[in-house]
């Protein structure tokens, strides 16, 4: 992450973003939770149905996880769309060709092409590729503020977010929430595409409709409980 941000990918306020949600990894217990893997099934699901889905990329993203974003996309058959908080065209840039480097093509939302603006959303991360996040039906927003995450969901997409917190607006508003790290939950959501691949539509879309996130949600907090009880009793 430090070097992301001397390399202009990352800026420094994605290091405080960074280590408040490591924070939360740690009353994870540092591992994927089983309500976690049961939301990466349902996004898998979703990713997998959907006529347009969209993989949305900010800096700490791809600091993190641009690799692995990069065999998603592939994968899902999901363009990735560059979309910043804080929004500059040498930013966008130098995460085009990093990504770029790791074999992604054809990258969405750079400079001009950022051209729509979604409403609800005071910040940069308002103009999205009208050819991507503007015309899609299932967005990935992981690393994500719950500004652009309720406005996404208000526009009628399907919101699949990747945040460490629970509690968090993003969490909250999703329409599936996976806690977990996103360094943990891309390589999951990476093999639960590849192992569901084979069902059928009707299976997928089964699955899908069988997912409460709100109830996701509780569960998250019940295992998150468990483990703190646990670790007081040793």
């Amino acid at each position: 992450m430090v070097k992301a941000v001397s390399d202009g990918i990352a800026v420094p306020q994605g290091l405080i973003a960074h280590g408040r949600g490591e924070a939360f990894d740690y009353i994870l217990g540092e591992r994927t939770s089983r309500a976690a893997s049961t939301a990466i099934t349902a996004a898998a699901a979703s990713i997998l149905t959907a006529d347009r889905p969209v993989l949305s990329v900010n800096g700490n993203t791809a600091a993190l996880v641009g690799k692995e974003m990069v065999a998603l996309s592939r994968i899902a058959f999901a363009p990735i769309e560059v979309n910043l908080f804080h929004r500059t065209l040498r930013r966008e840039l130098a995460i085009g060709r990093y990504l770029s480097r790791l074999g992604a093509r054809s990258l969405l939302g750079i400079g001009d092409s950022a051209s729509q603006t979604v409403r609800g959303i005071a910040s940069s991360r308002r103009m999205v590729d009208p050819a991507g996040i503007g015309l899609a039906d299932v967005v990935l927003i992981p690393l994500e503020d719950g500004d652009r995450a309720e406005a996404l969901k208000r526009a009628g997409k399907t919101v699949i977010s990747i945040d460490l917190n629970p509690l968090s607006r993003t969490s909250q508003t999703a329409s599936i929430s996976i806690v977990d790290n996103v360094i943990r939950a891309v390589p999951a959501l990476i093999m639960a595409i590849q192992k569901m691949k084979q069902l059928s539509n009707q299976s997928l879309e089964r699955i899908g409709r069988g997912f409460d996130n709100e109830k996701n949600l509780r569960k998250t907090i019940e295992e998150i409980v468990v483990y703190l009880r646990g670790w007081m009793k040793k």
